[in-house]
């Protein structure tokens, strides 16, 4: 019989957030599984360089992590960055107001695309890959740094166009992945699995803590409606955590989500809810009926990688075709979404949600 997860989910608000996530890592005894004497890297999640709520980690949950770490004797601490072909990091950091938190609590900050913060290494997994070995067939290759230390990931609550959901799994993508990670893309669900059971070799402690006090319903992970939602949650399973999650969102899990079926009948975490303890408060009621839907970016999307063209998107995603994909996806991003309705969506949050009210008076 599967063992019971545990996850944490609590309500909260501005004016005590910080203790809110403090208690939050407290109620789900993170110290039992991130050992102290180990470098414990922060994992955010920038999906999208602009201040989009709901879609990157929100400043108040990387002080408020940083401060549970701090207050418990954690100081090894550091903070790794990914760059994707869309989204830069340095300006991902600065928009998010993630850089003087990183100052005030002086947590150094790397970047594993930059070799002289860390190395590309070869690595021969234990656990059966169910689609990585394949993809690469050359080797599977993951920073050399994140060998032997924590990983606290940074997730919040929102949909995604190629897993529906997206949270602590998703959340290892473009950590352990290099920049041909779209490799995957139709394979992803079991991408996240084989990516999970290789963290759980690597990683001398796994942990999450995930934001939904602004959640994202649509077309994740960027082009979403950002609803104001006051939760949240931590776990050390990261299947649990984005079951519980999702269970919250209005999906069922284990029955509409293959990654997380995947990696609860592989035993890397659990993925029912009937079998996940749910302490904090009763989100049994919770379900927000949230959908995912289709941008433009996805329709490309679904039509090369899950489509008629599936079998030659080698031909697309493995040459110099790419970058005119990478651009595209860039150009609607950036220059078409984000000044037609991103920008429109956050004036709008910035009227009526505490959330927008507090990151524009950020200051870490």
């Amino acid at each position: 019989m599967k063992k019971k997860a545990k996850v944490v989910v609590l309500k909260t608000r501005p004016e005590t957030v910080l203790k809110d996530y403090v208690r939050l890592m407290e109620m789900a005894d993170f110290q039992q599984y991130l050992p102290k004497e180990r470098v414990t890297i922060l994992k955010d999640n920038i999906s999208w360089h602009f201040p989009y709520l709901s879609a990157n980690t929100t400043p108040w949950q990387l002080e408020g992590v940083i401060l549970g770490l701090q207050r418990h004797g954690y100081d090894k601490i550091t903070c790794v960055q990914n760059n994707t072909v869309v989204t830069d990091p340095f300006k991902g950091e600065k928009l998010n107001k993630y850089v003087p938190i990183f100052q005030k609590y002086h947590i150094p900050t790397l970047f594993n695309f930059r070799e002289e913060d860390m190395r590309w290494i070869e690595y021969q997994p234990k656990a059966e890959m169910l689609a990585l070995d394949q993809i690469f067939k050359e080797g599977i290759r993951i920073p050399d740094y994140f060998i032997g230390k924590n990983i606290l990931h940074l997730p919040t609550m929102k949909c995604h166009i190629y897993t529906t959901t997206t949270g602590a799994m998703k959340n290892a993508f473009g950590g352990l992945l290099n920049s041909k990670r779209h490799y995957t893309h139709s394979v992803i669900h079991e991408t996240l699995v084989d990516l999970l059971a290789i963290q759980q070799e690597i990683h001398t402690g796994i942990f999450a803590v995930m934001d939904g006090t602004v959640a994202g319903n649509g077309p994740g992970p960027r082009t979403m409606l950002p609803i104001e939602k006051d939760f949240i949650l931590a776990s050390n399973d990261q299947v649990a955590i984005d079951a519980v999650a999702a269970k919250m969102m209005g999906f069922d899990p284990y029955r509409e989500l293959k990654y997380i079926q995947l990696a609860h009948d592989r035993g890397l975490g659990v993925g029912k809810i009937e079998d996940i303890e749910i302490l904090g408060e009763d989100i049994e009621k919770e379900s927000w009926g949230f959908t995912v839907g289709d941008n433009l970016a996805s329709k490309v999307g679904d039509f090369l990688w899950f489509g008629p063209l599936k079998r030659i998107q080698d031909i697309f995603f493995k040459t110099p075709l790419v970058n005119i994909f990478i651009f595209g996806s860039f150009f609607y991003h950036d220059y078409i979404w984000w000044p037609d309705k991103g920008k429109k969506r956050m004036a709008k949050l910035r009227k009526e949600s505490k959330w927008a009210q507090l990151f524009d008076q950020y200051e870490g």
